[in-house]
């Protein structure tokens, strides 16, 4: 139940329980992208196949991403993630968060991944209108979602009308 609150913007549990942190939003966010993503059948694989997050850069998840995964599954590929350095890594991923501390290597990342089926997400200023797909914009202490579907149409896959319902599309059209 709280994944799914994540997921439309309510990041905040019942009155009992304390806040999720920043990060197991991101993280939650992550896992339910999966959810939400079509990719083509070439990409997916078999389906004993893992569907893989990868993390790029400096890791503010912890071990939190991990976490989140373990024992998670979705059309029948267990979720799994990794920490990957380059573009080439990059490319064998489903997901790819590209941490804030790859700023200066953002848009060589972003050609190397230009026409590969990889959601590439951040929380970096202007990733979206940068040609990044999913970008984590925190205001008022709530994750929103930036989202740029011509690069998610470029790169070859479908995000979700449920999930472009709760985001913020950039470049404004």
């Amino acid at each position: 139940m709280l994944l799914l609150a994540l997921l439309s913007g309510q990041n905040r549990a019942g009155a009992a329980d304390a806040s999720p942190s920043e990060y197991q939003v991101k993280a939650a966010f992550l896992l339910n992208f999966a959810k939400f993503v079509e990719w083509p059948a070439a990409k997916l694989g078999e389906t004993n196949s893992p569907l893989v997050i990868g993390v790029i850069g400096a890791n503010p998840f912890g071990t939190l991403l991990d976490e989140i995964v373990k024992g998670q599954t979705i059309s029948g590929h267990r979720l799994v993630s990794r920490a990957i350095s380059t573009a080439e890594e990059a490319a064998a991923c489903h997901i790819v968060f590209i941490s804030r501390s790859e700023k200066e290597r953002l848009r060589p990342l972003l050609d190397g991944l230009k026409d590969q089926p990889v959601v590439t997400v951040s929380e970096t200023k202007g990733f979206a209108q940068d040609g990044g797909m999913i970008n984590l914009v925190v205001q008022n202490n709530h994750v929103k979602l930036e989202i740029n579907p011509t690069a998610a149409g470029e790169a070859g896959v479908k995000l979700s009308s449920k999930l472009l319902a709760i985001a913020r599309i950039k470049p404004e059209q």
